[in-house]
């Protein structure tokens, strides 16, 4: 299929052309009351998809520029109730998160300097994947500014959806670029949300794994981050294990969904949908930030799944359903032809509009040479080794994890004791969590109730049933610390107000530490909780039972005497 070629003048534009042409999407019709809408923001930073990474690099910010007119040419922008060019993030801003040597480096390294400061070069990781490029920090500034323009607008309810094509970069850490990623503006929006919002929930449909946001809420219990992507020990950045799941009181607030090769729309959608509703339901968010990484799509450069444009945004629409502020943005995608499809049609389903199947004419017509489909085939031959029995189990223990949540954290502003920390860590834990720390996989899969008799009515000193003239049962070892270690895990959801301020000492190897809400919280590298420092439970009593039988079996003197 050959696309006819026209000449290009004014009257000519697609502000002029047939709607019935073909090619040209067709009109737009509403299906719901215009009040009943949500108001829809776009951002898009002046110049934004003008930059390069280097010529073999997979990283192409031209695929902005592509997917900007493809909304432009389907006449989105006019269900966009606000199209905004915002203002690039100023030093101050990008330092409520990044080291301050680290940007005050972004703002001096340059091509030309490359040589000449190539020890910090080295140091902040700005090496192959990440390299140093024309006006780099330019471009950090506009994408950041945006989903911060963003994020400001959703909070003062100024809008319902805020989307930013160019941001959603979540590799960066603090104090480093890493994974083509120099300035993480979603951890900087999530900050910005917190300032109003008790509860952000962060989900993640790249393939890889959204490593940057994760470790900056690894301790965080406001924050939830949900992240599904593929890992096997070697694909980049080769973390998000099904057991790691935070810490701290953010323990059970980092979920990651493990996932194989070749996964298909119907597997990847189901599991989506039944973890995300399962989610949403027991953290309760206030708003919602989504990263659209489209390299989960099929035939992605750097990408293995076999998802296709309409089951991408299927993931976007079931996420809009909740009705919740939500904050758009992109992430990556490296087949940009492909990229700028998905993300134009997922525009559409922001606001709400139906758009044809053939693309609109633009100056970009030959990136989507010889069909000019919104929905291409690109399902690849890649075989799923995704089973029904691993994504059953990968549901089962996310289920699993979200039940210590026992409903959404508390976020009083009010003084907690200083040791609340030092009970969360000593805590007893049960055998399910025994299990994801061993990285066993079983948690969730077995019970171990006790075994209760039938006839059995007496549970404790406050039971009805017991009569009068029963003794009352003995009084478990340890006295008042036994009674607070029985009722840590029944309340520790109301234990959890805010974010909590820690002492130095309990947290002496952290590298940072992160401010959420007006508190400092200690940001680490994800580690494996140790073995419980105290006695395994019922060591010393049967001990003590051995002696007893001993003795009472042993002939005392008196016996001895006797003829």
């Amino acid at each position: 299929m050959v696309r006819a070629s026209r000449s290009v003048t004014f009257s000519s534009s697609s502000h002029f052309l047939d709607p019935e042409a073909p090619g040209i999407a067709q009109s737009i019709e509403e299906r719901i009351n215009p009040h009943s809408r949500p108001v829809v923001s776009y951002y898009f930073p002046n110049g934004v998809g003008e930059y390069h990474y280097g010529e073999l690099h997979p990283m192409k910010p031209h695929r902005l520029t592509l997917t900007n007119a493809l909304v432009l040419g389907y006449g989105l922008d006019k269900h966009i109730h606000s199209f905004f060019t915002p203002r690039p993030a100023t030093k101050a801003e990008l330092e409520l998160y990044h080291d301050s040597d680290y940007v005050d480096f972004l703002s001096r390294v340059s091509p030309s300097k490359e040589n000449e400061l190539r020890t910090l070069v080295e140091q902040f990781n700005c090496v192959e994947d990440c390299p140093v490029f024309a006006e780099m920090y330019d471009f950090c500034r506009k994408y950041a500014g945006a989903s911060l323009a963003g994020a400001r607008r959703l909070s003062h309810g100024n809008t319902d959806i805020a989307i930013n094509w160019s941001g959603g970069l979540h590799h960066a850490k603090r104090g480093e670029a890493s994974g083509f990623c120099y300035v993480n503006d979603i951890v900087l929006a999530i900050l910005e949300l917190l300032r109003y919002h008790p509860r952000v929930l962060y989900i993640d449909i790249d393939i890889h794994h959204g490593d940057g946001v994760e470790l900056a809420f690894w301790q965080s219990n406001r924050v939830m981050t949900v992240s599904f992507h593929k890992y096997n020990g070697d694909f980049f950045p080769g973390t998000g294990k099904l057991n790691d799941n935070g810490n701290g009181i953010g323990k059970h607030f980092c979920l990651n969904i493990p996932l194989e090769d070749g996964i298909d729309d119907d597997s990847y959608v189901t599991l989506f949908k039944t973890i995300i509703e399962d989610t949403v339901t027991s953290f309760r968010p206030t708003s919602i930030v989504l990263q659209c990484g489209a390299d989960s799509l099929g035939c992605d450069r750097l990408g293995a799944f076999n998802l296709s444009i309409a089951a991408h945004g299927e993931c976007v629409s079931f996420v809009k359903r909740f009705n919740l502020p939500l904050l758009i943005l992109g992430g990556g995608g490296y087949t940009i032809h492909n990229v700028s499809r998905c993300w134009a049609y997922e525009t559409s389903v922001l606001v709400g509009a139906e758009v044809s199947d053939d693309l609109p004419s633009t100056p970009y017509d030959s990136f989507f040479a010889p069909d000019y489909r919104l929905h291409p085939k690109i399902v690849t031959k890649v075989d799923n080794l995704n089973t029904p029995a691993s994504l059953q189990k990968i549901t089962a223990s996310i289920k699993n994890k979200l039940r210590y949540l026992e409903g959404a954290p508390s976020v009083q502003m009010q003084e907690i004791p200083p040791d609340l920390a030092g009970w969360l860590e000593e805590e007893e834990r049960n055998a399910d969590e025994k299990d994801e720390e061993r990285g066993t996989g079983t948690a969730g899969e077995t019970r171990s109730d006790p075994h209760r008799a039938q006839n059995e009515f007496f549970d404790s000193d406050g039971d009805l049933d017991r009569t009068d003239d029963e003794p009352s049962p003995p009084t478990k070892r340890g006295g008042v610390r036994g009674r607070l270690r029985s009722t840590q895990i029944r309340t520790r959801a109301t234990l959890r107000p805010s974010i909590i301020p820690r002492d130095e000492d309990d947290f002496k190897d952290d590298a940072s530490t992160s401010t959420f809400g007006g508190a400092d919280v200690p940001i680490t590298q994800p580690v494996k909780r140790g073995k419980p420092r105290g006695r395994p439970r019922g060591s010393r009593a049967k001990g003590r039972r051995r002696v007893a039988v001993a003795e009472r079996d042993t002939p005392s003197e008196m016996d001895l005497n006797e003829p």
